[in-house]
């Protein structure tokens, strides 16, 4: 199965109104003390990623076709797609016109306006960059960040291109360090563990975060035509 080069979900475009997002399978029980609760142990692999776009209302006759492109191209689930994790409006992205802004269309003046500089030209307002090497499955990563409006503080989602594993997405638990200012050098704990070990000069995005992902087995996405052409669908994926 190809990791690298997938086309992404189109988000947008299917604008589900709830987006669940978890990292399952991350630790092993043991036995249950007297107290009653079980004993539990990290694995080095930390799980796999699962979210869900719920509530996606298909209404125009483009949707109705993408979601059908949707089905053919993940039923079955031996075929792959980069899904996007939903973070616009509470991640660490300025915030343009009120309202937060992980991606802009032009070049932002001074003043918070947009110089238009075609359709074609889309730009990050917030990325990062690794500044250590760090080995498959480690558990901590340091990054100098560009653009953040406020510290990285409690957890934010971010996902890096990796060379075979293609896009993955991870999410701090841990500042360990930090800089004086908003931006500067972090180091982070992370969870899931690497899934490919980076260099140093990897960029780290916070934009859009996206994981490969397939429709887990249990799961198929029909072709839905209802009166009026107005329907709700949902939609699961799992980390591929």
């Amino acid at each position: 199965m190809a990791l690298t080069g997938l086309p992404t979900v189109n988000i947008d475009f299917l604008a589900p109104e709830r987006a669940p997002v978890d990292v399952k399978g991350g630790a092993v029980e043991g036995g249950r003390p007297l107290v009653g609760e079980p004993a539990a142990a990290d694995i080095s692999g930390g799980g796999f990623l699962s979210i869900a776009y719920e509530g996606c209302k298909i209404t125009t006759e483009e949707q109705h076709e993408y979601v059908n492109f949707l089905g053919a191209r993940l039923n079955g689930s031996f075929r792959n797609v980069n899904v996007p994790i939903p973070t616009d409006w509470w991640g660490p992205f300025p915030k343009i016109g009120g309202v937060r802004t992980p991606l802009v269309a032009g070049i932002p003046h001074s003043d918070g306006s947009l110089f238009d500089v075609g359709d074609d030209y889309v730009e990050e307002t917030v990325w990062g960059e690794v500044t250590a090497n760090a080995a498959l499955r480690a558990g901590t990563l340091s990054m100098a960040t560009t653009g953040l409006s406020r510290k990285l503080r409690h957890s934010d989602w971010f996902s890096i291109y990796h060379s075979t594993k293609g896009w993955r997405a991870y999410r701090y638990w841990r500042v360990i360090s930090q800089p004086g200012g908003t931006n500067g050098t972090y180091e982070l704990a992370i969870t899931p563990p690497l899934r490919e070990a980076v260099t140093a000069g990897t960029r780290v995005e916070f934009a859009r975060p996206r994981f490969v992902g397939r429709f887990p087995a249990d799961f198929t996405l029909p072709s839905v035509t209802e009166v009026f052409f107005v329907t709700k669908q949902d939609m699961r994926f799992v980390e591929a």
